[in-house]
């Protein structure tokens, strides 16, 4: 077997094995949002400190996911993005703790912010992913999305019930962006498979 073969050999097994790892992670990230809206739904507008609980939960649990999603890279991929988006996200539940006290508008504000900054970043990390898997389209067109969002919430901040529906809109079409990017993953896994066979 020739070095070409082996390094071709390689760098499917490495894709092969992120792209899984990163479906079982977008399948997550799906049941989380769908869980968050449910509990925003129904306990946000009758109890405050259960809207102050899952307004800090959601920029938290992004940290908690952008530490996952490096896990499922190899050392030889740049991370960057994806710690640049852990602090960002890290920042934003301290600043949502500090919103808070100033009431819904504020909060609003910094989850427009946050939206924008973490769309851009998901929009360059889909573009770089490209080169080594498919499927990517997906994040590429929620990034680009996100900023417009994180946009949307800002301009609707006070008028706090439209800047609630704006983040539970956020949160459904990051869902489903990350469901297709999930199946779409799941193609290629399936694909690569066969290949290696």
């Amino acid at each position: 077997m020739n070095s070409t073969n082996q390094f071709s050999i390689a760098n499917t097994t490495e894709a092969y094995k992120i792209a899984k790892s990163l479906r079982g992670l977008y399948f997550t990230r799906v049941a989380f949002s769908v869980l968050w809206i449910i509990l925003v739904i129904t306990l946000a507008k009758t109890s405050e400190v259960a809207a102050a609980i899952l307004f800090i939960m959601y920029p938290a649990w992004d940290v908690v996911a952008t530490f996952l999603d490096i896990r499922s890279n190899t050392a030889a991929v740049d991370k960057a993005p994806q710690y640049i988006n852990a602090g960002i996200s890290t920042l934003t539940t301290i600043a949502v703790f500090i919103a808070l006290k100033s009431g819904i508008p504020a909060t609003l504000m910094v989850f427009g912010v946050w939206a924008s900054l973490t769309g851009l970043i998901q929009l360059v990390l889909g573009i770089r992913r490209r080169k080594l898997l498919e499927g990517q389209w997906p994040m590429i067109i929620s990034g680009a999305q996100s900023i417009l969002a994180g946009i949307f919430i800002i301009a609707t901040a006070h008028t706090a019930k439209e800047g609630i529906v704006s983040l539970i809109g956020y949160s459904a079409f990051g869902a489903f962006y990350f469901i297709l990017a999930a199946f779409r993953l799941g193609r290629s896994i399936n694909k690569e498979t066969f290949t290696t066979l």
